[in-house]
């Protein structure tokens, strides 16, 4: 499991308002650019997005199920393509909220996702690419939830 925390000046549910918008995604990942609800207008346990996604000129879109969803707690969901799980778990801290992003294997990717990843495509150490992700969506995060 690849993880990244800090804290922020917020409240959780401000954070989880924001991390939970699938439709923000854009704003505070580096790959991520946003997404769409396709089977309700919001994150529920269970329910599915398409997530849309850019590194360089490639762009490519990805299939989600969300998997814990708790206000101001936890928020999860699992990418089919590439079977990742990828979530953010918030705990009240002072006057500001613990934050930590995490993603982690809950299985095989397809095969061709795998194929994608050894191409070199994506970048050639994808893997420190994500966990450097991980900490720069956090900082991005606290930027936008700290800022009036």
């Amino acid at each position: 499991m690849d993880r990244a925390e800090l804290t922020v000046e917020a409240p959780p549910e401000q954070v989880w308002a924001l991390v939970s918008d699938i439709t923000r995604a854009g704003e505070w990942s580096p790959e991520a650019t946003g997404g769409r609800w396709r089977d309700a207008s919001g994150p529920a346990v269970g329910t599915r997005f398409v997530g849309a996604n850019r590194h360089g000129r490639l762009r490519w879109s990805t299939h989600c199920r969300v998997t814990e969803s708790e206000p101001g707690r936890r928020f999860t969901f699992v990418v089919s393509e590439s079977r990742t799980a990828w979530g953010w778990v918030l705990q009240p801290d002072g006057t500001g909220t613990h934050v930590v992003a995490w993603r982690e294997a809950v299985g095989r990717p397809l095969l061709p996702i795998r194929l994608l990843q050894r191409s070199g495509i994506l970048g050639h150490n994808r893997e420190g690419m994500m966990r450097e992700g991980l900490q720069r969506s956090l900082e991005s995060v606290k930027r936008i939830t700290e800022t009036p």
